[in-house]
C-alpha cells in the first residue's frame, strides 16, 4: 500500500468525485469471451510470479516498470528470465514468446516506495524475440490523456484469476495528479501493467498502465500512469538501446527463440 502516495493525490480528489456506476469484473474463460482481447497477456517472472501486460505492436509489449524486478531480492530480472503468454487462458495461449531486451522509463527507480515517481515513472516496454503474427492477436492502439469522471475499462490477471484474463468493461477516473490517474478499477497483486482502455468511437485504446491498489475510506482504488509524457520518454530510451546480436543469447534462448509455441484457444 502507498499511503504516502495517496495522501497526496486524494488531497484533491474524492471529496467532490461524482463516480459512475462500476462494473463488475467478468472472467473470460471461452473462445467467445475472450474475443477481441487476446493481446492482453501474462507475463511469467522467473517461475515465481506474474505480471499483465499488452501488444501494442507485433513484438512489443507495455506493462510496468516494477514488473522486471524481483520483489524479494530488488534485482532487475534477466530478460532469460521473463516470458509473454498472449491470451493466456486455462493452461493455453495463442503465442508464447521470449523477450530481446526490456527498457524501463529512464527514471523509474525500484523501491522508491513513498515517493509518488514511483507510479508517474512505472513504465517499460518489452520488445519480442519474434512479432505475434496471429490474426487473433491484435495490438492496441494508444491515446495520450483522459478527463476526469471519464469512464474507462481494464483487462487483467491476479492472484485470485490468474488462469484467465478478467474484464471489467466500466470504472471510473476518479482525478488526474501529477501524471498518476486515481481510479475505482478493481485490481489486485498480478493485474500490475493491465491495460486501461478508453472506448471512444467504439475502439479500445491504451489510455495507462495500472501501477498500484490502494484503499481510501475503505474504498478500493487503483492507481495508473498517465502515457502523456512517460511513454515518449520510454520509447526514445528505447530507440537508444541496442539490440544483442543473437551470439551473444544464451543456449537456452536460441533454442527457445527456434521453437516459438502456438496453441489455438479452446473454447470453454
Amino acid at each position: 500500500m502507498v499511503r504516502s502516495l495517496l495522501n497526496i493525490v486524494f488531497s484533491l480528489l474524492l471529496a467532490t468525485s461524482v463516480v459512475a456506476e462500476d462494473s463488475g469484473l467478468r472472467r473470460m474463460d471461452t473462445g467467445d469471451q475472450a474475443q477481441g482481447w487476446e493481446a492482453v497477456g501474462r507475463l511469467e517472472l522467473n517461475g515465481r510470479g506474474f505480471c499483465t501486460g499488452a501488444l501494442i505492436a507485433p513484438d512489443l509489449v507495455l506493462t510496468a516498470a516494477h514488473c522486471l524486478y524481483d520483489k524479494s531480492t530488488g534485482k532487475r530480472l534477466s530478460v532469460e528470465q521473463i516470458e509473454f503468454r498472449a491470451g493466456w487462458r486455462n493452461g493455453r495461449a495463442e503465442a508464447y514468446r521470449n523477450i530481446r531486451r526490456a527498457v524501463q522509463h529512464p527514471d523509474y527507480i525500484f523501491g522508491r516506495q513513498n515517493d509518488v515517481r514511483r507510479v508517474t515513472n512505472d513504465l517499460a516496454v518489452l520488445q519480442l524475440y519474434h512479432p505475434i503474427k496471429n490474426t487473433r492477436v491484435v495490438p492496441f492502439e494508444t491515446v495520450m490523456s483522459l478527463g476526469r469522471g471519464s469512464t474507462v475499462g481494464v483487462v487483467s490477471y491476479a492472484e485470485d484469476r490468474a488462469e484467465a484474463p478478467s474484464y471489467q468493461k466500466m470504472c471510473t477516473v476518479l482525478g488526474e495528479q501529477e501524471g498518476i490517474y486515481v481510479m475505482s478499477c478493481d485490481v489486485n497483486f498480478g493485474s500490475s501493467g493491465a491495460p486501461v482502455f478508453s472506448f471512444e468511437n467504439g475502439q479500445a485504446r491504451i489510455v495507462s498502465v495500472v501501477s498500484a491498489k490502494g484503499e481510501y475510506n475503505a474504498r478500493p482504488v487503483s492507481l495508473g500512469v498517465a502515457l502523456d509524457g512517460p511513454f515518449e520518454d520510454v520509447m526514445a530510451a528505447f530507440s537508444s538501446v541496442k539490440t544483442l546480436p543473437d551470439n551473444r543469447l544464451s543456449t537456452q534462448q536460441q533454442r527457445n527463440r527456434t521453437g516459438a509455441k502456438f496453441l489455438k484457444a479452446g473454447g470453454g
